[in-house]
Formats: structure tokens, sequence, C-alpha cells
């Protein structure tokens, strides 16, 4: 037997065993639908097998009887591949950030929070800051206002990281998912 098939000593991972390679007699079948054909002699799945022009692909060899079923065994291994490269994504968390002005009308508050929702929806943090200009500067229960306003439309969906606070010229805020 060439290296690399279902028996080989060396390897230490299990093959699918497919069509041919299925030896054990007889099998417990599944049609190609899903639908149970039942326990048959091995010879006559095969045939059954290349009927609908498909493969025999033992999905549970452990089982008494082992259970096959008739599928397309090149679709079967791409979408395997396809689950397995999906457990592998992770996403990056990354900080957006968000700018307001003290003087920032309530319906554009309104559309920062919708962007807001948007980045947290997506699983990242959100720094949301109110800068203040020049004199503005003295009235900062206008920022804690808005950063107020917005904090309490969203912690439905995030949770507050970092409380309203004066840096500066700027007062902010940090978000992030729950």
């Amino acid at each position: 037997m060439p290296p690399g098939t279902f028996f080989d000593r060396n390897r230490r991972e299990q093959q699918t065993r497919v069509n041919e390679q299925i030896r054990i007699s007889p099998i417990r079948l599944v049609g190609p639908n899903g639908e149970q054909v039942g326990v048959i002699p091995t010879a006559q799945a095969m045939e059954m097998a290349r009927e609908v022009g498909q493969d025999l692909v033992e999905v549970a060899p452990l089982e008494k009887p082992p259970v096959c079923k008739i599928m397309d065994f090149g679709k079967f291994k791409f979408q395997q591949k396809q689950k397995q490269k999906e457990k592998t994504k992770t996403h990056q968390q990354k900080l957006k950030e968000i700018r307001l002005r003290p003087k920032t009308d309530i319906h554009d508050v309104e559309t920062k929070v919708q962007q807001a929702r948007k980045f947290l929806e997506h699983h990242d943090k959100v720094l949301v800051y109110v800068m203040f200009k020049g004199r503005e500067i003295q009235h900062t229960e206008e920022g804690k206002r808005i950063l107020q306003m917005m904090k309490e439309k969203l912690l439905d969906i995030a949770k507050i990281e970092k409380e309203p606070m004066q840096e500066g010229k700027r007062m902010s805020m940090m978000l992030a998912p729950k």
C-alpha cells in the first residue's frame, strides 16, 4: 500500500475512507438527500453511488455497522476546509474615534450615535470626544451633556470603559462592546 493511504502508520490523523477504501461489509447507508436507506452490503452501496454519479463516503467509521453516505466527496472536502478557515478567523478589535463640538446640533449627535452603534456592532471600541476651542472651554457642561446623551443612547449595546473626563481642551469617554 503506498504511503498516505488510510493505513499509513506514520500518519497521526485519520483520513476519510471513500469508495474502494471502504472494506467493511455491511454498512449503514444514508442516501444522497439525507434519507436512511438501511444496512446493506458495501458492494450494493457502491453500485447505488455510481448510479447517481457520486462517491460513497464513510462518515462515522467507529459505529457498528459503520455509517456511509452517498455524496460529492470533493464538495464535502471543500466545505470542511471552509469551516476550518472560518474557525481560525478572528476579528482584530480597533479603536474608532468620534469627534464632536459643544455646539453640535441634536440631529448631528443622533447621526454620530448611529455611527458609534455600527462600530460597536462590529466589535470595535469607540472613543467619543468633545473638542473645545477658544472660550468654549468655559462651557464644559455642554460637553458633558452631549457625552451623557450619547452614553444613554448606547448603553444597550455598549459598556462604559472610561467615564467622561476633561483632558485639556477635550472631554472624552471610551465605550466598549458588551
